[in-house]
């Protein structure tokens, strides 16, 4: 009765995704799914959402167009594989190794991206907007701005302050990464960590002759200074009420 069972992994592959046999090596994904080990195959199109690929073999795969959504890559080997438009949303390749991979125009949002090795992999076009663990050499300060006030602007508050973070490690004179880092830790009620970097925004913004951005962090110093209010404590604004009044000075950051 148990050799009539088919893996769920691979029923879940076949009755959902058609084109996905039209389009890759039908043998090659049997070989993936029965065995990891697949280097150098033609998976291109492939469908293997929510696939566990855990530890695989896919060094010089041809990946591209592939939908990989929410798959388990961890510790896979990648590379030189051509991942190339592939949908990777929410895949997690943690210890995952890219090194020379072609990403040109995939999707990794909502990634998780901790330890995975990424030299040399083409990244152009490439969506990390929501991953996590993205290393700070494939990224620009800007990138990592860019997305802090996306999160923001979803209430993701820690997220924000994360990619903000990332950005001043980068740049530490990023003023407006200070000024942006604050207004989420004012949001969340830590006022104290966001008077510190209204502050050091003061200060940069100062050094940098940049007058529109003194001021407006002279009036959140002045803000954070003003003695905590029930109305504060019981209803906070939201990131995005707050920076209307200053959203000119910290859309100057964002890359365009």
């Amino acid at each position: 009765m148990n050799n009539k069972i088919i893996p769920t992994a691979a029923f879940l592959f076949l009755i959902s995704l058609p084109s996905a046999v039209q389009a890759a090596n039908y043998e090659h994904i049997r070989q993936l799914l029965a065995t990891k080990q697949c280097e150098n195959c033609d998976l291109s199109n492939a469908g293997l959402v929510m696939a566990d690929l855990s530890g695989a073999n896919l060094s010089g795969a041809n990946l591209s167009g592939a939908n990989l959504s929410r798959a388990n890559l961890t510790g896979a080997d990648l590379r030189g594989a051509n991942l190339s438009g592939a949908s990777l949303f929410g895949v997690n390749l943690s210890e995952a190794k890219l090194s020379g991979a072609n990403l040109t125009g995939a999707d990794l949002r909502n990634t998780y991206l901790m330890n995975a090795e990424l030299q040399g992999a083409s990244l152009n076009g490439v969506n990390f907007q929501g991953a996590l663990g993205i290393p700070s050499q494939i990224a620009k300060p800007e990138d990592f701005y860019a997305w802090g006030v996306a999160e923001a602007e979803k209430g993701n508050l820690q997220a924000a302050i994360d990619y903000f973070s990332q950005a001043i490690a980068l740049k530490p004179d990023y003023a407006g990464a200070y000024l942006s880092r604050g207004v989420a830790r004012y949001q969340k009620l830590d006022r104290q960590k966001a008077l510190a970097d209204a502050q050091e925004a003061e200060k940069l913004f100062a050094s940098q002759n940049n007058p529109d951005g003194l001021n407006t962090a002279q009036a959140f110093v002045k803000e954070l200074q003003t003695p905590y209010t029930e109305k504060v404590s019981t209803g906070s604004p939201s990131f995005f009420d707050f920076v209307g009044s200053i959203g000119s000075v910290l859309l100057q950051f964002l890359p365009f």
